[in-house]
């Protein structure tokens, strides 16, 4: 497999496993703006099955900057039945229950622009919030989004100390939205991590 790779003094391994290895496929940073600074916030792996490229020959032959333009190209990636995991590593000390406040914000908004916040997201999206500390996390905690290509999804969060905690969601709208808050094309969150994936995926489909 191919090298570590390190974006701000963050190590992101070449792979993970879940049920199989998964490769890195893409990588970028979240910021957020201080008194007009923009500060960088996350570090963000994209783990995902090589086998999605199955599921995107429609868009063979197009470069990373025309895919990472095309919201509908990041719709058929998001909505690939392949196991994907997301990595968010924290570079900027933040408490863990300001990100699940971003986090429940953009999902909760996502949801009501498709009309499908109803009562059982509002209580998935609860339970999801409910499960992130109020305490602060350090430089290299970090999150992990576990998205199997059948059946709930798994949030895990390790501390900089090894220490973890899960919870498992099942609403399938809400675990449709925090995928795509991250893999949202150009309504992603972070722009370059939307780049870095459509420039791999397309050395992928030009093979």
């Amino acid at each position: 497999m191919g090298n570590d790779v390190i974006v701000d003094d963050i190590v992101l391994p070449s792979e993970v496993t879940f049920s199989n290895p998964l490769p890195l496929l893409g990588h970028g940073v979240t910021e957020i703006e201080i008194h007009f600074l923009h500060i960088k916030h996350t570090v963000i792996g994209v783990y995902i099955d090589p086998e999605v490229v199955k599921h995107l020959q429609k868009w063979k032959g197009q470069t990373g900057k025309e895919l990472a333009a095309d919201d509908e190209f990041f719709e058929a990636v998001a909505a690939a039945p392949v196991d994907t995991v997301l990595r968010v590593v924290v570079i900027k000390e933040i408490k863990a229950s300001q990100y699940a406040a971003q986090l429940e914000s953009a999902v909760r908004d996502r949801l009501a622009a498709v009309d499908k916040y109803e009562e059982e997201e509002e209580k998935a999206l609860e339970k999801v919030v409910e499960f992130f500390p109020a305490k602060y996390l350090k430089k290299s905690s970090f999150f992990t989004f576990k998205f199997p290509s059948s059946g709930p999804m798994e949030i895990v969060i390790t501390t900089d100390a090894n220490e973890e905690s899960k919870i498992t969601v099942e609403n399938t709208n809400v675990v449709e939205m925090i995928k795509k808050w991250y893999l949202g094309g150009t309504r992603g969150i972070s722009p370059s991590t939307i780049q870095s994936l459509a420039d791999s995926i397309a050395a992928e489909l030009a093979k």
